[in-house]
């Protein structure tokens, strides 16, 4: 059970850091717990807060070691915040609640959570993953009861039967498995850049950019990512930068554009102070498919 002690900025907040979209990290306003399928096997992850600038991390399980080389990383130790000048609307809400960008590298999780995400409402996505993990997925080590997703081998064998108690209809669960196929030739997708692993992912049939963006946003911590084909979120970001309730991803990516190289961080800084007024259809159809609720 091996112990490690980081560094961390004292003005780090640990929830927002961690958190993100379709993150398989559990957060508290100053720990986080994550059970993951690292390279070296199954484990899992305890940091909490120390100190004003430290963080206490605690691993069990074969992947114990890898976790805690891990750890800085999720904690935004990678990210860059070279070229980021807010300004305005954005600017306000940087000095009120700075994060840093995490990364997991592990994006078979990632892809999980992207794919189970399409169509459906985020806590039906949730809830999707944790009954795959309890029921195909190994039990996580460690003191506290939890669970580790099933590899991309196990899934490859898996029938979309199989998924339809899980509230996995057939279409994401057929994409689930032809990824989880595809993943041998893939190899690992960190060893690319954030655009590069976007264009090979989506060279998988039902793999668009939303789903290809999640998944380079959370397994590669890119702070460009855009997630084209959402239906909340070129609302939000035209709400918070232009003050007009509804846009098109057109739109979206024009008011973006100030901000390349940092799309990503902007629209979570602009889903986490308000999203714009919600009325009109709740449904959209999009390059990965149809997306309920976003």
């Amino acid at each position: 059970m091996p112990v490690r002690t980081f560094a961390i900025p004292a003005t780090l907040n640990v929830k927002n850091t961690v958190r993100g979209a379709k993150h398989p990290v559990m957060v508290g306003p100053t720990e986080a717990w994550w059970n993951t399928r690292t390279p070296d096997g199954p484990g899992s992850l305890s940091l909490e807060r120390s100190g004003p600038e430290s963080m206490r991390g605690e691993a069990w399980g074969p992947g114990a070691d890898w976790l805690l080389d891990q750890a800085p990383r999720l904690l935004g130790a990678d990210d860059d915040l070279t070229g980021f000048a807010p300004s305005g609307t954005i600017g306000d809400y940087w000095r009120r609640g700075p994060f840093l960008l995490s990364r997991t590298d592990r994006p078979w999780d990632a892809l999980i959570g992207g794919v189970l995400g399409q169509k459906v409402q985020v806590k039906n996505a949730v809830r999707s993953r944790r009954l795959l993990a309890r029921r195909y997925g190994d039990r996580a080590p460690g003191p506290v009861t939890g669970w580790i997703l099933p590899s991309a081998e196990r899934v490859a064998e898996m029938g979309y039967h199989q998924f339809h108690p899980l509230g996995v209809e057939r279409k994401r669960a057929e994409i689930l498995i032809r990824v989880a196929r595809e993943m041998p030739r893939l190899g690992d997708l960190t060893d690319w850049t954030p655009a590069e692993a976007a264009a090979r992912l989506q060279r998988i049939r039902g793999i668009g950019p939303w789903t290809a963006a999640m998944v380079t946003a959370v397994a590669m911590g890119d702070a460009d990512a855009v997630p084209v084909g959402d239906y909340h979120i070129p609302h939000t970001i035209a709400w918070a930068l232009a003050g007009e309730p509804r846009a098109t991803d057109e739109r979206m990516l024009e008011l973006l554009e100030p901000y390349a190289g940092h799309r990503w961080r902007v629209i979570r800084l602009a889903k986490a102070n308000g999203a714009a007024p919600r009325y009109g259809p709740k449904l959209s159809l999009t390059g990965d498919g149809l997306h309920l609720g976003r």
